[in-house]
């Protein structure tokens, strides 16, 4: 069965379909990851059921999530990404919009690279923190201490 189909288990014909919020809020969006995650569908002899409950798939609270989910911009490919994930407690950012994870870099935000793509050598590239964030400050030094070679085994060999 498709996702927009009407279902035909006995319980969905009596309660019928879970309604979309008219206004969507945050919780909603985590409720609906969490529904569309739990109540994916399961391979069975007879065919796909869900996970969670057994029923037919998709189960009301999986066709509910995902009709959330379109509601607040995500698209089928992202839905179904985040049901091969598996994490129920994933973020999905609200407001939603596509470009809206990070902000834009300009190319003087990247270090210097070589024609090949690695970065250059010897020289220091420049951090760039984001406004409102403190620098991280590491100590000075040659870098991380390396322990010395062990002569013997630490360990006695079994034999």
């Amino acid at each position: 069965m498709r996702v927009g189909e009407q279902s035909t288990d006995p319980i969905d014909q009596v309660l019928g379909e879970v309604p979309v919020p008219a206004q969507l809020s945050p919780e909603d969006v985590r409720l609906a990851v969490r529904a569309v995650v739990v109540h994916a569908a399961e391979e069975w002899p007879a065919g796909p059921l869900c996970r969670n409950d057994g029923a037919t798939y998709p189960c009301r609270l999986h066709r509910w999530g995902r009709r959330v989910l379109a509601a607040h911009g995500l698209n089928e490919r992202q839905i179904d990404a985040l049901v091969r994930h598996g994490n129920p407690f994933v973020h999905v950012p609200f407001p939603f919009t596509v470009n809206s994870s990070a902000p834009a870099r300009t190319p003087a935000a990247y270090p210097p690279r070589t024609p090949a793509g690695h970065p250059v050598r010897g020289q220091a590239a420049a951090r760039v923190v984001a406004p409102g964030a403190r620098p991280a400050v590491r100590p000075a030094g040659p870098g991380r201490p390396v322990a010395p070679p062990a002569t013997a085994p630490r360990w006695p060999r079994a034999s």
